[in-house]
């Protein structure tokens, strides 16, 4: 587990971001949806048969949104996040990210927006063992054309989540809530606008996890909107809003609480924000 203060980890993760602060929180796009689906179809060919995987869906995420997609095995929440995060390419209807139709996109101008927009924390870390929590931290960094400041980068971020003193630590030499914290950092080193995790705390316990989650919070505080696939009832207490998919649709009458829940007011500032704590209240 890792020992550090989590509301004081939590609160730097803000300050390391390259997001608009809370004095300009996105500017005049604020209220305009970050990610736009409309009608997703995404299908694979095996053989002689075709698997339908997504069958129309439609999905808006906002800037600053906390997402959480739940829904049985093979239900499409997985092709769903890769349909998003432009690793895939719908069969048919329309992705839109930060106003750019996917569909219009070449796969060099696909993958540059990927890398300068999108953000990915998956279930097993995918740490490189022979490199540094640093290392590793600074490795999307390096792919893109600006690599400048990048090292003072990693560390900063790795800072803003509790582990400034693990920097050179190789992953086996970390916990595994340690090992998810450098993989947190390390979507966060190109200034994500969208951050998609993948069963973010499924090889964690309750408090490591929720310490993950604490990280989570003040990202989206900072503007970036998150989508997170996941089995954890943990993961859905935090988040803002539950989409369930069902058999690669979206059921609308089981997990898409669009509309605020009546008890919003103990949930809410007084401006309207979510305060990205769980339901219960911070145990």
């Amino acid at each position: 587990m890792v020992e550090t203060d989590d509301a004081e980890a939590t609160g730097t993760v803000a300050e390391s971001l390259g997001t608009s602060g809370p004095s300009d929180p996105l500017g005049e796009s604020a209220d305009a949806p970050l990610v736009v689906a409309r009608d997703v179809v995404k299908e694979y060919r095996s053989g002689d048969e075709t698997l339908r995987a997504l069958k129309g869906v439609d999905l808006e995420i906002r800037p600053g949104e906390f997402v959480a997609v739940v829904g049985p095995s093979g239900s499409g929440k997985s092709t769903l996040l890769n349909v998003l995060g432009l690793l895939d390419v719908p069969t048919s209807g329309r992705v839109e990210l930060d106003g750019t139709a996917v569909a219009d996109l070449s796969i060099a101008e696909r993958t540059r927006l990927r890398r300068e927009t999108v953000g990915f924390v998956f279930q097993s870390f995918h740490l490189v063992p022979t490199l540094t929590a640093t290392e590793n931290v600074m490795l999307p960094r390096l792919a893109g054309s600006d690599t400048s400041g990048a090292f003072d980068r990693a560390d900063g971020l790795l800072e803003s989540v509790g582990l400034d003193d693990r920097t050179d630590h190789y992953p086996d030499q970390l916990s595994g809530g340690q090992r998810q914290r450098v993989a947190v950092a390390r979507s966060l080193v190109n200034d994500p606008r969208l951050l998609l995790a993948d069963e973010p705390t499924g090889n964690l316990d309750q408090a490591t996890g929720r310490q993950v989650l604490d990280e989570f919070a003040g990202i989206a505080d900072d503007g970036v909107a998150i989508v997170a696939v996941t089995h954890d009832e943990q993961v859905t207490r935090f988040a803002d809003r539950v989409v369930t998919i069902v058999d690669g649709r979206i059921d609308v009458n089981a997990g898409d609480d669009s509309e605020p829940d009546a008890d919003a007011d103990d949930e809410t500032g007084s401006d309207g924000t979510a305060s990205h704590e769980p339901a219960g209240g911070v145990p």
